[in-house]
């Protein structure tokens, strides 16, 4: 169960539903299944935007599920120091803990339903892990890493951290109240979420009871993507089916309409779901390992001056990652 709940939904103030009379609806154009693989030290994921192409995608890039997964003591796992130019990362954990440090002074505990929005810009160096208590512990591992493209004009600009608490996302509820839905960045129906993002975009965890349908206004001008995290259901008025770890992406239009599973007999239960959506940014994109470019000579570029240190500096006091035996590994430079 996500973090973030309330115990009574109705108690939130309702997303007005767009008159079917005068709103374009979004039709589903593909649906894909997201493949599993390991990231990092050997955390598990699926790849959600796989055989997606860039250009249904923008402003996203990449996005990948962590987990869900329940670890035994010793288990958890996370990423080395590593570089990033470019785009802008966001981490945001349904459940569990991830410990964030980077050479521009940002850092600290991402969990229950927090969010850290990293800005490379220019260039930065990070580490996500596990705290060592929970190396220790074992525990719920759920969350989200999402990449976001900067246009070219801003991937230059320095770099920035900016942390959102579970609290301080927007909580809404469906206008029937079959649905709770966070904000975590962008607008959606007049109510703002509190991330701050270069690239104009709206960023939904949507939690859908069983049988329940949400119907939500969505900006003409953005693209729209819902990837379920768990649960059955569907999308579109075509009703097309979706399941844990697909995503569908929506055609032309500005609302769109989600759908939870209700079959009689069945394991139906909440379907959860990423709703996100951001305005192209019509550039080329060059992407090679932790860099996101417009060409392959600023990869190259991005790729010499991080071995010349000029992405940034492991601070003195960095935070390294927790093996099962407790001992910190410092990169090797």
């Amino acid at each position: 169960m996500p973090a973030v709940t309330v115990d009574n939904v109705l108690d939130l103030p309702r997303i007005a539903e767009p008159d079917p009379q005068v709103a374009a609806q979004r039709r589903v154009t593909t649906v894909t299944s997201a493949p599993s693989g390991f990231e990092g030290e050997g955390f598990p994921v699926y790849r959600a935007f796989a055989g997606v192409p860039t250009r249904s995608l923008d402003p996203f890039v990449h996005m990948d599920q962590m987990g869900q997964v329940d670890y035994a003591p010793g288990e958890p796992k996370g990423t080395p120091w590593h570089p990033h130019r470019g785009f802008e990362t966001v981490t945001y954990m349904i459940d569990g803990l991830f410990q964030h440090q980077d050479s521009h002074g940002g850092g600290g505990l991402i969990t229950d339903g927090a969010t850290q929005w990293m800005t490379a810009g220019s260039g930065i160096l990070h580490i996500e892990t596990p705290p060592e208590a929970l190396v220790v512990s074992g525990g719920l591992f759920h969350g989200i890493q999402l990449w976001v493209n900067l246009p070219r004009a801003s991937k230059w600009n320095p770099p920035k951290y900016q942390s959102i608490e579970g609290p301080e996302v927007t909580l809404l509820s469906s206008a029937d109240g079959g649905a709770l839905v966070r904000v975590i960045a962008g607008d959606l129906g007049g109510h703002a979420g509190p991330g701050s993002t270069f690239t104009p975009i709206t960023l939904v965890h949507a939690t859908i009871a069983a049988g329940a349908r949400l119907l939500l206004p969505w900006r003409p001008d953005f693209n729209a993507l819902v990837y379920a995290l768990a649960g059955h259901g569907s999308v579109g008025t075509e009703g097309r089916p979706l399941a844990a770890h697909q995503l569908a992406v929506l055609g032309a239009g500005d609302a769109l309409t989600v759908t939870a599973s209700s079959r009689p007999g069945s394991d139906a239960a909440d379907l959860d779901v990423l709703i996100l959506g951001g305005e192209p940014i019509r550039e080329p994109v060059f992407q090679y390992g932790p860099f996101v470019m417009n060409t392959k000579a600023e990869i190259i570029q991005a790729m010499e001056d991080y071995e010349a240190g000029r992405l940034g500096v492991i601070p003195d006091d960095a935070i390294m990652p927790h093996t099962a035996r407790g001992a910190d590994r410092r990169p090797e430079r």
